[in-house]
């Protein structure tokens, strides 16, 4: 396996543990969140596929963007598979544009994110995305612990 492959798989298996969590979540603690500061489960969720797309547009710009039309901003919220439906040509898309990239790309080009703090390269770059979604997913977790609400296991 060559290192794109491994980012792929990375990606694939965050995300397909992440649809196990997001899909177990009963519905009526969807809007459940542990403070009025925080997202409920379902904006984390609707979080976790924009700041993706968000990703993915910021890495094609090789930095962060002066301005961001989100696809999903003024859609409600409706249900985790609506979510899953309407981001799935954006990773999609995502996922093509990864696989495009060779083993020098990931070394050589630089994701100028000063504005963030950081300029990074895109093999680092791309890992960071991923842990961003791990991290939300370990958020969750914690919140239906929170909410009493038993949480499937993700360690399969």
């Amino acid at each position: 396996m060559n290192s794109i492959d491994l980012i792929i798989l990375n990606f694939k298996e965050i995300r397909r543990r992440s649809i196990n969590l997001w899909t177990s979540i009963p519905k009526e603690k969807l809007l459940w969140k542990p403070d009025n500061e925080a997202m409920n489960c379902l904006e984390m969720i609707r979080h976790v596929l924009e700041s993706e797309h968000y990703y993915h547009l910021a890495i094609q710009n090789r930095g962060s963007l002066s301005n961001f039309n989100s696809p999903f901003e003024n859609r409600n919220f409706t249900t985790v598979n609506a979510e899953l439906e309407f981001a799935e040509p954006y990773r999609n898309q995502f996922m093509d544009t990864i696989k495009k990239y060779s083993q020098e790309d990931l070394e050589k080009i630089m994701i100028d994110r000063s504005d963030s703090g950081y300029i990074r390269n895109l093999g680092d770059m791309l890992l960071r995305v991923a842990y961003h979604e791990s991290v939300h997913t370990g958020q969750l977790l914690d919140y239906l612990r929170t909410a009493g609400v038993p949480r499937i296991r993700i360690w399969d």
